[in-house]
């Protein structure tokens, strides 16, 4: 019953952003007869260190969705501080929900229900945009940011630049 309800709001979710795209990002499903496995193409944000990029990920949904998170994981190299080296995204509200086991974040940022393929995305983007390097999925991304900025931004202007030739 619940991938069956899964499968319905994940259809009416990916037909949602067909008929009104969201600037910044594209989605698709990696195969038409799975709707709990989505490509999503994140276009690095204007301003900032990520701009011009074209990042592809894979959006993997569980069957009890959404009542648990999907994961979200980039296929194109990436070099972030909430990107684990393997191209996993960590955001507060990618996170099971609940209270935070480690005490870092409100159960109000970690996953709610409400939150879509849109929402999420958007909070993707929002994370190229303002890197958050307190609690680093990827430490030595985090460690540049802060402290060598300079090879910090050769690093993500590499990755735009494959990103681009990859189109």
């Amino acid at each position: 019953m619940a991938a069956s309800q899964a499968s319905l709001l994940l259809q009416k979710q990916l037909k949602d952003l067909c008929k009104n795209p969201v600037d910044g990002f594209s989605a698709g499903l990696v195969d038409e007869n799975n709707i709990f496995e989505w490509s999503v193409t994140v276009i690095g944000p204007p301003d900032t260190l990520y701009e011009g990029g074209f990042f592809n990920a894979i959006m993997s949904f569980p069957p009890n969705y959404p009542n648990s998170p999907p994961t979200v994981k980039f296929t194109s190299e990436i070099w972030h501080p909430n990107v684990y080296p393997d191209g996993r995204v960590c955001i507060s509200i990618l996170h099971p929900p609940g209270d935070d086991p480690n005490g870092y974040e409100l159960a109000s940022e970690r996953w709610m229900p409400v939150h879509t393929v849109e929402s999420i995305v958007l909070s993707i983007i929002s994370m190229l945009s303002s890197p958050n390097d307190e609690s680093p999925a990827n430490v030595e991304a985090a460690k540049e940011w802060r402290e060598r900025r300079d090879e910090f931004k050769r690093k993500v202007s590499r990755c735009v630049r494959r990103s681009q030739e990859m189109l």
